[in-house]
């Protein structure tokens, strides 16, 4: 589901340190074209705490960030701790390296400072559900648990968002390389156990109105399981996972629930 007409009125660019030290260029493009197109508030914090109080002083300005996926999820984060992401749309002018633009490109983001900036003035709004996890972090496009191990046979070095969140195809019944004991609870129905090994679990968000989560299960010598999902509970020994753009754990237990159309994405006119 999209809204037409995502409104023009003041803007809060905020430029991540990052991008400002990686590609000046983007910024300073991004910069002239928010300008021309509206009544903008440029700031150029120097660190995230600084990036953090420019948001929370954002006042009526909607937030354009300018910067990589890490920019983007804080950026969301942030907002949802102060229950301030109802209060309107959020843009992104994706700065920074490909490897660190996988989220943004799922999205539907352009990846063209020109054209993600024109679709932060004049494109159209679209809702987006959010995993929250119960430390309050945030998921925005899906998370990945597997042995880091599994993950360097499998290739290694950069991939796509969803090559990294979903798993790679695997004959059944082949095992595919280190696994975890974990127990993996959808919606109160237990998916996998500690006595049998699992050798992945990704769960990914979907679009406003496209219906609950995706929760794929591989355990070793068996099919996938896929599942729709509301909330997801992982537990067991110490596992780490990789949420959008980043590695986080160890931990022995946590449950993640969506939030249906909890935050809101400026995109180009006709993306779907």
């Amino acid at each position: 589901m999209s809204h037409a007409g995502a409104p023009v009125g003041g803007l809060l660019v905020l430029v991540d340190p990052v991008a400002r030290r990686l590609d000046g260029e983007s910024v300073r493009i991004a910069k002239d074209v928010l300008s021309a197109g509206a009544a903008a508030k440029i700031c150029l914090p120097d660190s995230q705490e600084e990036f953090a109080r420019a948001l929370a002083r954002r006042g009526h300005r909607r937030p354009v960030i300018v910067g990589d996926d890490r920019a983007l999820v804080r950026a969301v984060g942030l907002l949802h701790r102060e229950r301030g992401l109802g209060d309107g749309v959020v843009s992104l002018v994706p700065v920074g390296p490909p490897g660190s633009l996988a989220l943004a490109r799922s999205l539907g983001v352009p990846l063209s400072a020109v054209l993600a900036a024109r679709a932060a003035l004049d494109g159209v709004t679209h809702p987006r559900d959010l995993l929250v996890d119960d430390s309050d972090g945030v998921v925005l496009g899906g998370l990945r648990i597997s042995p880091p191990a599994s993950a360097v046979r499998r290739g290694g070095g950069y991939r796509s968002l969803l090559r990294t969140l979903l798993p790679s195809p695997a004959a059944s019944g082949a095992p595919a390389g280190p696994v975890h004991r974990l127990r993996v609870e959808v919606d109160g129905v237990v998916l996998a156990d500690v006595d049998h090994p699992v050798e992945d679990v990704a769960v990914r968000t979907a679009g406003a109105g496209a219906g609950p989560a995706e929760v794929v299960v591989r355990l070793s010598g068996a099919p996938p399981l896929t599942q729709p999902a509301e909330v997801v509970t992982v537990s067991g020994a110490d596992f780490r996972y990789r949420a959008d753009h980043a590695l986080a754990g160890p931990v022995r237990r946590r449950t993640w629930t969506r939030h249906a159309a909890a935050w809101a994405l400026t995109l180009p006119r006709g993306s779907d």
